[in-house]
């Protein structure tokens, strides 16, 4: 069962949260086809978040085909989002430069920050590169 973590000060909607939340899960095989995930209750007395915002995340990620919410039972998860990234070899080496980063002694925050900047720059910069090669080759 996958256990939902609220930042207050991220500037992303509660409900967000946990349909990212509900996301990454997916993309990392901690949650699969038939899992329950844990109901309304559960999160509010885990988080304190208003019901109505758990709901409505279950409710988009319904929407999106990823979970069924059965009556009287819970809402299940219905499709993962892709090969579980879980084993990747990827994870890993992730893994080792965070424990550097830490040990760096970069705290949390420092270490999203920076990860996050370099994701954007790794993914803004793809297109440019693929143009290139397009331009290069007409």
């Amino acid at each position: 069962m996958v256990g939902f973590r609220i930042d207050r000060r991220s500037g992303v909607a509660t409900y967000l949260q946990i349909v990212q939340q509900v996301r990454q899960a997916l993309r990392l095989g901690l949650l699969e086809p038939g899992d329950q995930l844990p109901t309304a209750r559960e999160v509010v007395e885990a988080t304190a978040v208003n019901p109505n915002t758990v709901l409505k995340a279950y409710r988009e990620l319904e929407r999106e085909g990823l979970v069924e919410a059965r009556r009287g039972l819970g809402t299940f998860v219905r499709k993962s989002l892709s090969a579980p990234l879980a084993d990747s070899p990827l994870r890993e080496e992730l893994r080792g430069w965070a424990v550097r980063a830490r040990a760096a002694g970069l705290q949390r925050d420092d270490v999203a920050a920076l990860f996050g900047a370099v994701l954007e720059e790794q993914f803004r910069a793809e297109p440019a590169r693929q143009t290139s090669v397009q331009g290069d080759s007409v």
